[in-house]
């Protein structure tokens, strides 16, 4: 088992400097509860609309230039799609990105804006096909969350909440999908700041990350399942190796939220917060406002993961 370490986590941010944006760490007044309080990471205001601008940049920069020219293929429902496109076309590197013919379609629209190449395929397909296109065309696999230079990119959430966060900071709450985010977070906060506590949360009908957690091992949900929730960016069936391993060492637990909650926290996000969050990024601070008889702790971060949510889902959303 190779963890991620510190020597990583700085080289990525170094390397996605002046491409991602350092998001703040917004404080929530109107979020108290009590003695509890509440600060935001806003990685919706990246400019892909999402965190996975950081993990995509640090591993398509670090790429040779052999392969650069050979192009790369990724799989994603959209946010890891958008942020690869967007860094490809930075670099100047053919990609190739396969969707879920599920995706939103302002998800799938931005990737096309970006340049990619989209192949929309079933969602049984999303995740076998990519390898077919990389031994076919000999493009280079950059897969959304199994990878050390995704952790690390990722990571760099974590090193700036550790960087910014107030002296009584002591839980962190993060989504979870494939693990990528939570585990380079994870990593990045429990090696600058280790009395902090991490918690990861999932949809509870796409909670095969909290059943790997609970089994010590790593446990698949089929698509049938996953693909119910609201938050299509969590889907994943089953958290990645790399990530699982980083879950294990540095990871507190990992809570689930329902789908109303989720939905209400969309709201409340907007209206209160004037954030737009997608569901996937809303799942964190719906644990903060639904969950707390499940944590213990006093004053959260949540990671506000994405925001690319399609116009008449948010309208949907606000007028319920």
């Amino acid at each position: 088992m190779t963890l991620i370490g510190l020597e990583e986590l700085r080289a990525a941010q170094q390397r996605i400097a002046g491409v991602a944006v350092r998001t703040p760490l917004m404080p929530c007044p109107w979020a108290a509860q009590g003695d509890r309080a509440l600060w935001l990471k806003p990685e919706s205001l990246q400019p892909t609309g999402a965190f996975k601008i950081r993990g995509a940049y640090n591993r398509l920069a670090a790429l040779t230039g052999a392969e650069r020219a050979r192009g790369v293929v990724a799989q994603s429902s959209g946010n890891h799609a958008q942020a690869v496109a967007y860094a490809a076309q930075l670099l100047g590197i053919k990609a190739v990105i396969v969707m879920p013919d599920v995706s939103p379609a302002v998800k799938v629209d931005n990737t096309r804006a970006f340049g990619a190449e989209v192949i929309l395929v079933g969602p049984g397909e999303r995740d076998t096909l990519p390898a077919e296109l990389a031994e076919r065309h000999g493009y280079v696999w950059v897969p959304p969350y199994d990878d050390p230079y995704i952790i690390a990119g990722q990571g760099t959430v974590g090193l700036e909440i550790a960087e910014d966060a107030p002296d009584e900071l002591d839980t962190v709450l993060v989504p979870v999908s494939g693990g990528g985010l939570i585990s380079g977070t994870a990593a990045a906060l429990k090696l600058a700041c280790p009395g902090v506590r991490v918690i990861g949360v999932e949809p509870e009908l796409a909670a095969d990350a909290r059943a790997s957690f609970r089994a010590g091992e790593r446990v698949s949900w089929p698509t049938e399942q996953t693909y119910r929730t609201i938050a299509d960016g969590l889907r994943t069936p089953s958290v990645g190796v790399l990530p699982f391993d980083h879950i294990q060492a540095y990871v507190d637990d990992i809570v689930t939220v329902s789908e109303q909650e989720i939905r209400d926290t969309v709201a409340v996000l907007a209206r209160r917060g004037r954030l737009v969050a997608e569901p996937s990024g809303a799942v964190a601070a719906a644990a903060y406002f639904h969950r707390a008889a499940e944590l213990e702790g006093r004053v959260f971060g949540a990671v506000v993961s994405g925001g690319n949510i399609e116009p008449s889902l948010l309208a949907e959303l606000l007028s319920a």
